[in-house]
Protein backbone atom coordinates (compact mmCIF):
# COMPACT_ATOMS: atom_id res chain seq x y z
CA UNK A 1 0.00 0.00 0.00
CA UNK A 2 1.39 3.78 -0.64
CA UNK A 3 2.82 5.04 2.07
CA UNK A 4 3.09 8.52 0.77
CA UNK A 5 6.86 9.11 1.10
CA UNK A 6 9.01 9.74 -1.62
CA UNK A 7 12.68 8.30 -2.40
CA UNK A 8 15.65 10.22 -1.45
CA UNK A 9 17.95 10.76 -3.91
CA UNK A 10 20.85 8.78 -3.73
CA UNK A 11 24.03 10.15 -5.80
CA UNK A 12 27.06 8.36 -7.30
CA UNK A 13 29.60 9.40 -4.63
CA UNK A 14 27.60 7.86 -1.79
CA UNK A 15 27.02 4.55 -3.73
CA UNK A 16 30.93 4.66 -4.65
CA UNK A 17 31.29 5.11 -0.84
CA UNK A 18 28.83 2.29 -0.04
CA UNK A 19 30.54 -0.18 -2.11
CA UNK A 20 33.92 0.60 -1.04
CA UNK A 21 32.48 0.18 2.62
CA UNK A 22 30.55 -3.29 1.68
CA UNK A 23 34.31 -4.37 0.20
CA UNK A 24 35.94 -3.50 3.43
CA UNK A 25 33.22 -5.41 5.62
CA UNK A 26 33.67 -8.68 3.73
CA UNK A 27 37.66 -8.32 3.89
CA UNK A 28 37.29 -7.78 7.38
CA UNK A 29 34.96 -10.72 8.30
CA UNK A 30 36.83 -14.41 9.00
CA UNK A 31 36.48 -17.06 6.38
CA UNK A 32 32.79 -19.27 7.09
CA UNK A 33 33.62 -22.29 7.90
CA UNK A 34 32.14 -25.32 5.11
CA UNK A 35 29.12 -26.28 7.19
CA UNK A 36 28.61 -22.77 8.71
CA UNK A 37 25.03 -23.33 7.64
CA UNK A 38 24.48 -26.61 9.03
CA UNK A 39 25.28 -29.72 6.74
CA UNK A 40 21.91 -31.40 7.53
CA UNK A 41 21.00 -28.17 5.81
CA UNK A 42 22.79 -28.36 2.38
CA UNK A 43 21.78 -32.12 2.46
CA UNK A 44 17.97 -31.88 2.34
CA UNK A 45 18.63 -28.84 -0.05
CA UNK A 46 20.49 -31.58 -2.34
CA UNK A 47 17.89 -34.51 -1.27
CA UNK A 48 14.77 -32.72 -3.54
CA UNK A 49 17.47 -32.23 -6.30
CA UNK A 50 18.49 -34.03 -9.20
CA UNK A 51 22.46 -34.55 -9.26
CA UNK A 52 24.42 -33.22 -12.33
CA UNK A 53 24.84 -36.43 -13.86
CA UNK A 54 20.79 -36.58 -14.19
CA UNK A 55 20.78 -39.71 -11.65
CA UNK A 56 18.64 -39.07 -7.89
CA UNK A 57 20.79 -38.92 -4.93
CA UNK A 58 18.29 -40.71 -2.44
CA UNK A 59 15.04 -39.33 -2.35
CA UNK A 60 13.88 -40.99 -5.31
CA UNK A 61 12.79 -37.53 -6.67
CA UNK A 62 14.19 -36.80 -9.96
CA UNK A 63 13.99 -33.06 -10.69
CA UNK A 64 14.38 -31.51 -14.45
CA UNK A 65 15.85 -27.72 -14.19
CA UNK A 66 14.38 -25.80 -17.17
CA UNK A 67 15.83 -22.69 -17.06
CA UNK A 68 19.54 -23.65 -15.98
CA UNK A 69 21.97 -20.70 -16.70
CA UNK A 70 25.64 -21.57 -17.43
CA UNK A 71 28.62 -19.97 -15.25
CA UNK A 72 29.62 -21.07 -12.22
CA UNK A 73 28.10 -18.00 -9.81
CA UNK A 74 26.64 -19.47 -6.29
CA UNK A 75 22.88 -18.02 -6.87
CA UNK A 76 23.31 -18.30 -10.77
CA UNK A 77 20.78 -20.70 -10.59
CA UNK A 78 19.34 -20.37 -7.17
CA UNK A 79 15.95 -19.38 -8.61
CA UNK A 80 15.89 -22.23 -11.55
CA UNK A 81 11.90 -23.78 -12.29
CA UNK A 82 12.49 -27.49 -11.15
CA UNK A 83 9.69 -29.99 -12.40
CA UNK A 84 9.97 -33.61 -11.77
CA UNK A 85 11.23 -35.53 -14.64
CA UNK A 86 9.16 -37.71 -16.65
CA UNK A 87 10.38 -41.41 -17.63
CA UNK A 88 11.15 -42.25 -21.60
CA UNK A 89 8.29 -44.38 -21.21
CA UNK A 90 5.77 -41.62 -20.42
CA UNK A 91 6.84 -39.07 -22.83
CA UNK A 92 6.80 -41.66 -25.69
CA UNK A 93 2.96 -42.48 -24.38
CA UNK A 94 2.19 -39.30 -25.09
CA UNK A 95 3.51 -38.75 -28.09
CA UNK A 96 1.32 -41.84 -29.15
CA UNK A 97 -1.86 -40.30 -27.68
CA UNK A 98 -1.12 -37.03 -29.52
CA UNK A 99 -0.88 -38.98 -32.85
CA UNK A 100 -4.46 -39.64 -32.29
CA UNK A 101 -7.35 -38.00 -33.96
CA UNK A 102 -8.88 -35.23 -31.94
CA UNK A 103 -12.62 -36.52 -30.81
CA UNK A 104 -15.25 -33.99 -30.00
CA UNK A 105 -17.46 -34.74 -27.13
CA UNK A 106 -20.52 -32.90 -25.88
CA UNK A 107 -20.37 -29.55 -23.81
CA UNK A 108 -21.99 -31.24 -20.89
CA UNK A 109 -19.21 -33.62 -20.69
CA UNK A 110 -16.55 -31.17 -20.58
CA UNK A 111 -18.41 -29.76 -16.93
CA UNK A 112 -16.15 -30.91 -13.79
CA UNK A 113 -16.38 -30.78 -10.40
CA UNK A 114 -15.51 -28.26 -8.53
CA UNK A 115 -13.13 -30.28 -5.99
CA UNK A 116 -11.75 -32.14 -9.25
CA UNK A 117 -8.39 -29.69 -10.04
CA UNK A 118 -7.40 -29.24 -6.48
CA UNK A 119 -8.29 -32.51 -4.30
CA UNK A 120 -9.04 -31.61 -0.20
CA UNK A 121 -5.86 -33.41 0.59
CA UNK A 122 -3.57 -31.70 -2.15
CA UNK A 123 -2.62 -28.93 -0.18
CA UNK A 124 -0.03 -26.27 -1.54
CA UNK A 125 3.20 -25.98 1.07
CA UNK A 126 3.22 -23.10 3.86
CA UNK A 127 6.11 -22.08 5.65
CA UNK A 128 7.07 -24.07 8.84
CA UNK A 129 6.34 -22.30 12.12
CA UNK A 130 9.28 -19.87 12.89
CA UNK A 131 10.53 -17.19 14.99
CA UNK A 132 12.76 -14.17 15.13
CA UNK A 133 15.09 -15.67 17.60
CA UNK A 134 15.79 -18.70 15.33
CA UNK A 135 19.95 -18.81 13.63
CA UNK A 136 19.67 -17.99 10.00
CA UNK A 137 21.05 -22.03 10.04
CA UNK A 138 18.61 -23.28 11.90
CA UNK A 139 15.55 -21.74 9.41
CA UNK A 140 17.68 -22.82 6.51
CA UNK A 141 17.07 -26.46 7.91
CA UNK A 142 13.56 -26.02 9.32
CA UNK A 143 12.18 -25.36 5.78
CA UNK A 144 14.19 -27.48 3.73
CA UNK A 145 12.92 -30.49 6.21
CA UNK A 146 9.37 -29.45 5.58
CA UNK A 147 9.76 -28.90 1.92
CA UNK A 148 11.46 -32.54 1.79
CA UNK A 149 8.73 -34.26 3.60
CA UNK A 150 5.83 -32.10 1.82
CA UNK A 151 7.10 -33.74 -1.26
CA UNK A 152 7.65 -37.42 -0.47
CA UNK A 153 3.91 -37.03 1.01
CA UNK A 154 2.67 -35.62 -2.01
CA UNK A 155 4.82 -38.64 -4.19
CA UNK A 156 2.91 -41.26 -1.99
CA UNK A 157 -0.16 -39.72 -2.44
CA UNK A 158 -0.72 -39.32 -5.66
CA UNK A 159 0.90 -41.14 -8.41
CA UNK A 160 3.30 -38.74 -10.89
CA UNK A 161 0.56 -39.33 -13.64
CA UNK A 162 -2.50 -38.03 -11.76
CA UNK A 163 -0.46 -34.98 -11.28
CA UNK A 164 0.34 -31.61 -13.00
CA UNK A 165 3.30 -29.66 -13.05
CA UNK A 166 4.34 -28.28 -10.03
CA UNK A 167 7.50 -25.97 -8.96
CA UNK A 168 9.85 -28.33 -6.69
CA UNK A 169 12.01 -25.60 -5.99
CA UNK A 170 12.12 -24.74 -2.64
CA UNK A 171 12.89 -20.93 -3.57
CA UNK A 172 9.68 -20.36 -5.70
CA UNK A 173 8.21 -21.29 -2.61
CA UNK A 174 9.73 -18.98 -0.82
CA UNK A 175 8.52 -15.89 -2.58
CA UNK A 176 5.15 -16.84 -2.15
CA UNK A 177 5.84 -17.13 1.72
CA UNK A 178 7.78 -13.99 2.07
CA UNK A 179 5.13 -11.94 -0.40
CA UNK A 180 1.83 -13.57 2.04
CA UNK A 181 3.67 -12.49 4.94
CA UNK A 182 4.43 -8.81 3.94
CA UNK A 183 1.43 -7.97 1.49
CA UNK A 184 -2.10 -6.56 3.17
CA UNK A 185 -3.86 -7.24 0.13
CA UNK A 186 -3.12 -10.42 -1.73
CA UNK A 187 -4.16 -9.93 -6.02
CA UNK A 188 -4.78 -13.04 -7.83
CA UNK A 189 -4.82 -12.96 -11.03
CA UNK A 190 -6.36 -16.26 -13.60
CA UNK A 191 -7.02 -16.54 -16.73
CA UNK A 192 -10.83 -16.46 -17.22
CA UNK A 193 -10.61 -19.41 -19.98
CA UNK A 194 -9.77 -21.73 -16.86
CA UNK A 195 -10.10 -19.96 -13.67
CA UNK A 196 -11.10 -22.94 -11.88
CA UNK A 197 -7.75 -25.21 -12.57
CA UNK A 198 -5.87 -21.77 -11.91
CA UNK A 199 -7.27 -20.65 -8.08
CA UNK A 200 -6.52 -23.49 -5.43
CA UNK A 201 -9.39 -23.16 -2.60
CA UNK A 202 -6.32 -23.92 -0.07
CA UNK A 203 -4.76 -20.75 -0.93
CA UNK A 204 -7.74 -18.77 0.00
CA UNK A 205 -8.44 -20.48 3.10
CA UNK A 206 -4.90 -19.79 4.01
CA UNK A 207 -5.17 -15.79 3.36
CA UNK A 208 -8.74 -15.69 4.59
CA UNK A 209 -8.52 -17.80 8.02
CA UNK A 210 -5.25 -18.13 8.84
CA UNK A 211 -3.28 -15.05 7.97
CA UNK A 212 -6.49 -12.26 8.33
CA UNK A 213 -5.90 -10.52 5.08
CA UNK A 214 -7.63 -9.46 2.02
CA UNK A 215 -7.97 -11.12 -1.17
CA UNK A 216 -8.84 -9.88 -4.58
CA UNK A 217 -9.00 -12.34 -8.09
CA UNK A 218 -8.60 -10.49 -11.08
CA UNK A 219 -10.71 -12.70 -13.95
CA UNK A 220 -7.58 -11.89 -16.80
CA UNK A 221 -8.26 -11.66 -20.55
CA UNK A 222 -11.90 -11.78 -20.34
CA UNK A 223 -11.94 -10.71 -24.39
CA UNK A 224 -11.33 -14.17 -24.95
CA UNK A 225 -14.37 -15.46 -23.42
CA UNK A 226 -18.11 -14.08 -24.43
CA UNK A 227 -19.69 -11.82 -22.18
CA UNK A 228 -22.16 -14.52 -20.90
CA UNK A 229 -19.32 -16.57 -19.67
CA UNK A 230 -17.37 -13.80 -17.92
CA UNK A 231 -20.53 -12.87 -15.77
CA UNK A 232 -21.09 -16.42 -14.78
CA UNK A 233 -17.42 -16.73 -13.85
CA UNK A 234 -17.58 -13.77 -11.76
CA UNK A 235 -20.71 -15.01 -9.88
CA UNK A 236 -19.41 -18.20 -9.61
CA UNK A 237 -16.37 -16.76 -7.72
CA UNK A 238 -18.73 -14.30 -5.28
CA UNK A 239 -20.77 -17.29 -4.18
CA UNK A 240 -18.31 -20.03 -3.98
CA UNK A 241 -15.85 -17.55 -2.13
CA UNK A 242 -17.74 -14.69 -0.23
CA UNK A 243 -14.85 -13.04 1.37
CA UNK A 244 -13.00 -12.58 -2.10
CA UNK A 245 -13.50 -9.25 -4.38
CA UNK A 246 -13.85 -10.36 -8.03
CA UNK A 247 -12.58 -8.08 -10.59
CA UNK A 248 -12.45 -8.39 -14.80
CA UNK A 249 -9.98 -6.85 -16.87
CA UNK A 250 -8.47 -7.05 -20.78
CA UNK A 251 -5.59 -4.94 -21.96
CA UNK A 252 -7.37 -5.62 -25.59
CA UNK A 253 -10.02 -3.66 -27.05
CA UNK A 254 -12.82 -5.44 -26.41
CA UNK A 255 -15.36 -4.68 -23.71
CA UNK A 256 -15.05 -1.58 -21.16
CA UNK A 257 -15.00 -2.20 -16.96
CA UNK A 258 -17.00 0.82 -15.92
CA UNK A 259 -19.13 0.22 -13.09
CA UNK A 260 -22.68 -0.77 -13.76
CA UNK A 261 -23.73 2.37 -11.73
CA UNK A 262 -22.95 4.61 -14.85
CA UNK A 263 -25.72 5.38 -16.72
CA UNK A 264 -24.54 3.27 -19.57
CA UNK A 265 -22.20 0.94 -17.30
CA UNK A 266 -21.93 -2.36 -17.25
CA UNK A 267 -19.92 -5.03 -19.23
CA UNK A 268 -19.72 -3.47 -22.64
CA UNK A 269 -19.09 -5.14 -25.57
CA UNK A 270 -17.19 -2.91 -28.02
CA UNK A 271 -15.92 -3.46 -31.58
CA UNK A 272 -13.09 -0.89 -30.82
CA UNK A 273 -11.32 0.28 -27.80
CA UNK A 274 -8.15 2.11 -26.82
CA UNK A 275 -5.48 -0.53 -25.00
CA UNK A 276 -4.44 1.84 -22.49
CA UNK A 277 -7.85 3.49 -21.89
CA UNK A 278 -8.56 -0.49 -20.81
CA UNK A 279 -5.69 -0.80 -18.39
CA UNK A 280 -6.58 2.56 -17.09
CA UNK A 281 -10.74 1.54 -16.16
CA UNK A 282 -8.79 -1.32 -14.63
CA UNK A 283 -6.61 0.13 -12.65
CA UNK A 284 -10.02 2.03 -11.13
CA UNK A 285 -11.76 -1.24 -10.39
CA UNK A 286 -8.59 -2.17 -8.18
CA UNK A 287 -8.36 1.15 -6.68
CA UNK A 288 -12.54 1.30 -5.69
CA UNK A 289 -11.69 -2.66 -4.54
CA UNK A 290 -8.83 -1.46 -1.99
CA UNK A 291 -11.30 1.54 -0.85
CA UNK A 292 -13.80 -0.92 -0.12
CA UNK A 293 -11.33 -3.11 1.82
CA UNK A 294 -9.12 -0.26 3.93
CA UNK A 295 -12.58 1.86 4.72
CA UNK A 296 -10.24 5.29 4.93
CA UNK A 297 -8.09 3.67 7.00
CA UNK A 298 -4.94 4.20 4.33
CA UNK A 299 -4.52 7.18 2.39
CA UNK A 300 -5.15 6.41 -1.34
CA UNK A 301 -4.85 9.73 -2.67
CA UNK A 302 -1.74 9.12 -4.74
CA UNK A 303 -3.67 6.22 -6.13
CA UNK A 304 -6.36 8.61 -7.10
CA UNK A 305 -4.38 10.75 -8.63
CA UNK A 306 -2.52 8.66 -10.66
CA UNK A 307 -5.66 6.71 -11.89
CA UNK A 308 -7.49 9.92 -12.96
CA UNK A 309 -4.66 11.13 -14.84
CA UNK A 310 -5.04 8.06 -16.70
CA UNK A 311 -8.92 8.49 -17.27
CA UNK A 312 -8.85 12.08 -18.40
CA UNK A 313 -5.80 11.10 -21.08
CA UNK A 314 -7.05 11.42 -24.61
CA UNK A 315 -5.93 8.43 -26.17
CA UNK A 316 -5.24 8.32 -30.09
CA UNK A 317 -6.98 5.14 -30.23
CA UNK A 318 -9.54 5.75 -27.97
CA UNK A 319 -12.59 6.02 -30.84
CA UNK A 320 -14.82 3.25 -29.94
CA UNK A 321 -18.81 2.46 -30.82
CA UNK A 322 -20.72 0.64 -28.28
CA UNK A 323 -22.70 -2.58 -28.43
CA UNK A 324 -25.10 -4.45 -26.00
CA UNK A 325 -24.53 -3.70 -22.22
CA UNK A 326 -24.52 -6.48 -19.85
CA UNK A 327 -25.37 -5.68 -16.17
CA UNK A 328 -22.58 -7.24 -14.15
Amino acid sequence: MPQGGRKVPFSGKAKKQQIQAKKGRKRSEPERPAGAFGERSMRHVRSVHESEDGESDGSGIKVHKINQQPGKGKNLNRYAIHFQQETKEGIEAQKELARKQLVHIPENELEVERSLPFPAELDFPKRPPWDSSMSAADLETNEHEYFDGYLKNVQKKFPASELSYFEMNIETWRQLWRVLEMSDIVLFIVDIRFPIYLFPPSLYEFVIKTLKKDMILVLNKIDLAPAPLVLAWKHYFKNAYPELQVLTFTAYPGYNLRDPSDKEGGLQVRRRRGKMRMAAEGAEQLLNACENIVSGQVDLSSWHKKVAEELNTVYEDDNLIVGKTLEV
